[in-house]
């Protein structure tokens, strides 16, 4: 895995990777057409940030770089890799109880409020990458 020079697209198995972590300076590409939605990416060493149809949908500080990235109505999967710890932050549906895994390991809940979003701070300092699920909890 390594940065993603394109700063978004569509890898052969139809998932998404964005960001490039070892930009020194701010880099974004608007108007990426992904299964016809219109997805705007800006990343640099500092923060990596997706946005679809103009909507929050992924975000870290400092920038990482994200491979197979897919979403379904109720679970959000990619692998994630950058040169430090980073805090990761996810756009999700409003009121409702998501459990977290890291490396396949359970992370624990967590609650969205009003803006839908969750955080997690993630361990990249010295591993390849990391595998972050996220599954909606109906119970």
């Amino acid at each position: 895995m390594a940065a993603v020079s394109e700063l978004i697209k569509t890898e052969k198995n139809g998932t998404l990777a964005f960001g490039d972590y070892t930009l020194p300076t701010k880099a974004k590409l608007d108007n990426y057409d992904y299964h016809g939605d219109t997805l705007k990416v800006k990343t640099f060493k500092q923060i990596t940030k997706l946005e679809r149809n103009g909507i929050f949908v992924y975000e870290s500080v400092p920038g990482t770089a994200v491979h197979n990235f897919k979403e379904s109505e109720d679970k959000v999967e990619f692998d994630v890799e950058g040169i430090e710890d980073a805090q990761i932050t996810i756009g999700l549906e409003e009121g409702s109880e998501y459990d977290i895994t890291i490396n396949g390991k359970p992370a624990g809940k967590m609650k969205t409020g009003l803006g839908g979003k969750i955080s997690m701070s993630v361990e990249l300092e010295g591993i390849e990458k990391a595998n972050i699920s996220v599954t909606k909890n109906d119970k």
